[in-house]
Order: C-alpha cells, then structure tokens, then sequence
C-alpha cells in the first residue's frame, strides 16, 4: 500500500494543503486561491478537495494527517505570555481567548471527526512549527546533508532555529523563542512604516532601496536601532527590548510613543505619503536583518561544518538578505524553500510525517523534488475553451505553441501587456510563469504601466525579470540558477546608463522615473534586480516564449509579476483570469493555447 500523507497548514494566515504519495509531491495550494480571500486562514477544504481530487484519491486512502503545528505548546505560550505581562494585554487576551476556543484549541478533534471513515480515522501528527518549516528546506532539496535554517515570527516558542539534516535524520542544534524575534522585528517596523504585517514585508525589502547607503540618517538609525531596540549577539541570536514592543499582549506591534520619541519618526498612518525619513527608516531595519541573518549563516556553518544550508520561514522570503548569505561565501550551495511561509508549513508537516513519524529514507535527487514549485491546479483545453464560450469572448486559437509563443512575443515586443496562463499553478508566493504578467522589460514605461493600470498598486513596487538560464550572465552578476526568484542580483555594468552626480539625493519617484539600464523596467533604483531563471525542462512554454522572444529581440528575458490584482490572491482558474482580464488594463490574455485581444 502506498504512503498517503496530507499536510496541512491552518488559522494564522495562507492556509494550505498538500498530499505526498511515497515521498512525492502529488499537489500542493494555498486555499486563498480557491476561496480569493487573500492570505485566507480558514481550515483549508478546498485545497484539501483539490490535491486529493489531483491524486484520484478519497478520505479512505489517506495513511496520515499532518498539522504545522502543536495547537497546545501554542496555547501554553499564549496563556504564559499574558500571565507573565497581566494585567496588561487584558483586551488581546479577551479578543484572542475567543477564536482559539472556537477553531485552534480543539483541531485534534476536529480533524479526526473530519477525516473519520466508519469510526477510523488516520493516523494524526502534530509536528511542531518549526520542525515543519526545517522539513520542508531540507527533505526537498538536492542534499543529502545539509544545515537547516528557520527564521519566522514565531511558532510555539521558537523564532528561529538551526539544525542539522543528514539522509533522513534532522537534528535540532540551537533554538531562540518569544518574544526575540527576527521576523517580529521586522514586522515592527513593516507595522510603523503603515503596511499590513505578514504582507507589507514586501513593500519594506521594496522601499529599502531607495534609501541612500551613505546618508547619515541610515546609520543613526541602524545604531538607535542596535543600541536601544534590539541587542545582536554574534551568533545571531537577538534579545527585543520589549519596552518598545507591544506584540506579546496588545493589539498593535510598538509602542509608537516611544518609537517616535527615540527614531524622531512618528508612525506612519498606511494613507499617508512615504517621505525620504520613511525610506532610510526601512533601509536601516533591512540592512540590521541582513547582519543577523550572516551571522546566524556563519553560527550554522560552524554548527555543522556543512557545504550546503537550506532555510525557510517567513523571513527566507526576504530574497536581498538571502543574496547577502550567498555573496558571503559561507557555505558552497544554498537552497530556499519556494513555499518558505506557513503555506510551506503544510509541505513541511507531511515530510516530518513521512521521514520521521513512517521512517523513511530521504530521496536522493541531484535536484531539487520542489518540480518548479507548479504544483497547483491546471485546465485542459475544454475547460478553458468553456470559459471563452460562456462569455462569448472572441478569441484566436493556436494548435501549434511555436506559432503562439512567435505571436505573443511579437505582442510584447510591441508593447503589449500579457496575462499569462499555462499548465500548473503556482505554490508559494511567487508566480513563477504560469499564472503570470509579461512585458517588455526594454521599454521604460513598462513598471509604471504595470503598476498604474494593471496592478492598481504602488509606483515603487519592482519588478522581477524571468529569465533564459543558459543567458543570465549576459544580463546579471551571478553564477547560479535562481528558478524561485529568492535572490536580488546586481545588473552588469555593460547594460548601466549613468546615473547623474546627485542620484541619491533626487526624491525617490525622480529616481524611479530615471532609465537606469538598457532594461530598465526590470532594472531596481540600487541597479539590482530580483531574478528568476528560466530552465528549459522545468518550464519549457516559458522557456520557449522568451526563446522566441529572443530570435525575435535579441533578449532572452521579460518582466514576469504575479497574475492578480492589488489585495486579491494570483488567479487560479480560466475564469479568475479572464476576469482580471476584463478589469485591468491588460492588452491580451493567453489561455493555454488561446489568445485573447482587448
């Protein structure tokens, strides 16, 4: 009989589920997706129909039920939180005490009424948060030994952890716990600076940019920050001064009149205009989470006196700390968790299942088991040709995909914005080709347009290029596929327009408005640029429009974003597609082979 295991990940945020037959990834989805409430927690039923529906599989056929998680460790921390803090944080308690009582507390026994069958029900495991997180870097990846590292916000007690993987065996080498926190802190300053925690992050990394290296301000605050907010040690491990931090018992992140009496800075309202003050303030916090995450790098290679680190966590989704990692040097080889984020608890919790709990060995793989993160839903030509038909849309079809992909690049090439739906969905944040935006990132107007008329979010958001593998060193220092676009690399020197002598001292959307690069829409204000490389045989569509592209061009990338809309979770469906088609300013729609014209 087979080995069936559904992992799941549930009410926090980016519920998800997954099902592992014998080891492999049969289906993973976050149920956001399905139900289009972004970052949606609720127990994951869709996602769960799905992956099972994916396997041609039933409740009957599952050998074990994994959780993220250990609801009751989780408690206990809360209830011993509040104690230690009463009788301050009386509202959070009151407000908190509610939903655990409703839905967190009692999952034991709700799963096992769910997934009963005849009074049986399968074997039901509660792997703590951050070993599923250590088990979904390490049991996918290429290693058969490697150092694991896990830096979130939190998960029971721990924050962060180091461990030490080798063949099947994971071995716990050094925890910090709540509330130092490095993805808390982090969230602290994504919440001042106005952005929405365990979303805004982004936007912060984003903003970071634009600060000025050399300007003063960044360094008083980088040393305001070291000197009153958090104390580094040189492992890593961090110590919050939580006199400044209200997370542990109120309903908000800081204490803002205190933030604001050391920073000089008053929070800033989301309404409100970001300002140069803003910018450096986000600059500082990036750059001090970059020095924690090298020395937590360094403390792990010593620990284990590995070649290889893999990490996931919330924080491995901040892609220029994991560069910083990477150009240090410290270990030889460096893999991240696409899923990095409680959707990849879901991931993680079925691997602890498989290879600690059912005893089997880890699969040997000189890549990576992840099979480009398109693990999602996918639609055959019927059902999309369904969709078209039932709005009536017009619509060009195209037997053959090198006559499409000649098409759609010359669309692009034109200056044509295209939604781009193919094979698999995505699993993980990141739109990795498949539930796609596709434009020129030649043409200098190309982030504004996106930004402005399709995504209906901020100008400062970047963009990120997909793209040819085999071309990346014509476009990008680095020297190392990135198919999960978690690196930042710098562009080459060759394809740099100059930059005039006050560049750093121009306001942050003058400097936005400069044409920095012969590819500037994908080209970062730091001259960086946040890569995906496009591997034939992982995504050959991909791999073959850009190839068009470049018999066509002569350049074998394009800007590559996330098929959604601002506040809204990337399309799943034809129809969440088209859709999005019908109220942005896309310009074209590709439906697997169909296209689609405005």
């Amino acid at each position: 009989m087979p080995l069936v295991i559904l992992g799941i990940s549930a009410f926090y945020h980016d519920s998800a589920a997954v099902l592992l037959i014998d080891g492999e990834i049969i289906a993973a989805a976050q149920e956001e997706r399905f139900t289009r409430i972004k970052h949606d927690s609720s127990f994951p039923q869709n996602a769960v129909n799905y992956v099972l529906q994916e396997a041609g599989l039933t409740y009957a056929d599952i050998t074990s039920v994994a959780f993220y998680d250990k609801p009751l460790l989780k408690f206990e921390r809360l209830l011993e939180t509040y104690h230690a803090f009463a009788p301050k944080g009386l509202l959070s308690f009151v407000t908190a005490i509610p939903l655990w009582l409703k839905d967190k507390l009692f999952i034991k026994g709700a799963l096992k009424k769910r997934f009963s069958i005849d009074g049986k029900s399968p074997a039901l495991l509660f792997p703590e948060h951050h070993l599923s997180h250590t088990a979904s870097a390490y049991y996918p990846s290429p290693y058969q030994e490697a150092a694991i590292l896990t830096v979130d916000g939190v998960g029971e007690w721990a924050t962060t952890t180091i461990c030490h993987g080798r063949g099947k065996e994971i071995r716990i080498l050094m925890e910090q716990h709540f509330p130092h926190s490095v993805g808390l802190l982090y969230a602290a300053f994504t919440y001042y600076l106005g952005f929405k925690i365990n979303e805004g992050e982004y936007k912060v990394m984003g903003l970071a940019s634009y600060g000025n290296p050399e300007s003063t301000e960044v360094s008083n605050f980088k040393e305001k920050i070291k000197a009153d907010l958090v104390d580094i040690r040189t492992d890593g491990s961090i110590l919050l001064n939580m006199k400044y931090f209200e997370f542990a018992t109120e309903l908000k992140m800081t204490n803002n009149k205190r933030w604001a009496a050391l920073l000089s800075v008053n929070k800033r309202e989301p309404d409100e205009e970001l300002n140069q003050q803003h910018i450096n303030l986000a600059l500082a916090i990036q750059q001090v989470t970059e020095e924690i995450m090298i020395s937590l790098a360094r403390t792990a290679k010593r620990l284990t006196n590995s070649d290889n680190v893999v990490m996931a966590g919330g924080v491995a989704l901040n892609c220029v700390a994991n560069s910083r990692i990477q150009d240090e040097g410290i270990f030889k080889n460096i893999w991240i968790q696409p899923a990095a984020g409680d959707a990849g608890g879901a991931l993680g919790a079925a691997y602890a299942a498989h290879h600690i709990y059912h005893d089997q060995e880890k699969i040997n793989s000189s890549v990576d088991l992840m099979k480009g993160a398109y693990l999602g839903p996918g639609y055959d030509d019927k059902s999309i040709l369904n969709t078209i038909k039932k709005h009536g849309a017009l619509y060009e079809h195209y037997p053959d995909f090198t006559e499409l992909a000649t098409t759609v690049s010359e669309l692009i090439a034109d200056g044509k914005v295209i939604g781009w739906f193919q094979g698999r969905m995505e699993f993980g944040p990141r739109a990795l080709g498949n539930r796609s935006i596709l434009g020129d990132a030649r043409n200098p107007l190309m982030q504004s347009i996106i930004n402005r008329k399709i995504k209906f979010r901020e100008d400062f958001r970047p963009f990120a290029p997909c793209v040819l593998e085999e071309d990346t060193h014509l476009y990008f220092k680095m020297n190392a596929p990135s198919p999960y676009m978690l690196f930042v690399k710098q562009v080459n020197d060759n394809l740099l327009k100059p930059h005039p002598p006050n560049y750093w001292e121009l306001d942050m959307y003058t400097r936005l408005a400069y044409s920095r690069s012969t590819i500037p829409a994908v080209t970062h204000v730091d001259y960086s640029a946040r890569v995906q490389t496009v591997n034939k045989h992982i995504n050959p569509k991909l791999w073959q429009l850009l190839s068009a592209f470049k018999t066509l061009t002569g350049d074998g990338l394009l800007v590559n974003t996330s098929f959604n809309v601002k506040d809204e979770p990337i399309v799943c469906t034809p129809e969440d597609a088209y859709q999005d088609f019908l109220k942005t300013g896309l310009d074209v729609l590709v439906l697997g082979n169909y296209l689609l014209k405005k």
